[in-house]
């Protein structure tokens, strides 16, 4: 019984860290290299709808980042009792990967910024509020979001090890 719930834990934080994998990386090589090619104005508008449907408490959205965060924090603390040797110790470095290279990032940097990127009023603003907005935002943001899509690859790569070797 022991062993199926911890198989469960970690096939759930598997799938949790890769839809997560998938949504950083689907930004960096797919959204913001789309949206990068836009004018000031229209990037940031753009960027504030996307952020906005993240941001609107999207339950879905919630449950998957949320419960990567939780299910990968369990199945650590539960293969410390029962995991033996290197998968112990590989299943304790994807914690501590995913937390400070996955959710760090995402909770210092990316979320300020979109925050601060979401009260530009983009109808009103000047032309050189547009640009400073961006120029503040843009070159950083994706930094982090490349920071959090390879940490999250990295992960995603352990668990998907563990699926097949960590023996509880």
């Amino acid at each position: 019984m022991q062993d199926n719930v911890f198989f469960l834990l970690l096939g759930f934080a598997t799938l949790s860290t890769a839809l997560v994998a998938g949504l950083v990386f689907t930004f960096a090589v797919i959204i913001m290299p789309g949206i990068a090619r836009l004018g000031d104005r229209t990037f940031i508008r753009t960027f504030q709808v996307i952020d906005g449907v993240i941001q609107s408490g999207q339950p879905l959205f919630a449950l998957v980042w949320l419960g990567s965060i939780l299910s990968l924090l369990v199945v650590s603390i539960l293969g410390l009792w029962q995991l033996n040797g290197l998968s112990k110790w590989l299943l304790v470095a994807a914690n501590a990967l995913y937390i400070t290279g996955v959710q760090l990032p995402t909770f210092v940097i990316n979320v300020p910024l979109n925050n601060q990127l979401q009260t530009i009023r983009t109808l009103e603003a000047s032309e050189d509020v547009i640009e400073g907005a961006r120029a503040a935002f843009e070159e950083r943001w994706n930094w982090a979001n490349r920071l959090r899509t390879f940490a999250a690859i990295a992960v995603l790569a352990i668990l998907l090890y563990g699926l097949h070797t960590f023996r509880a």
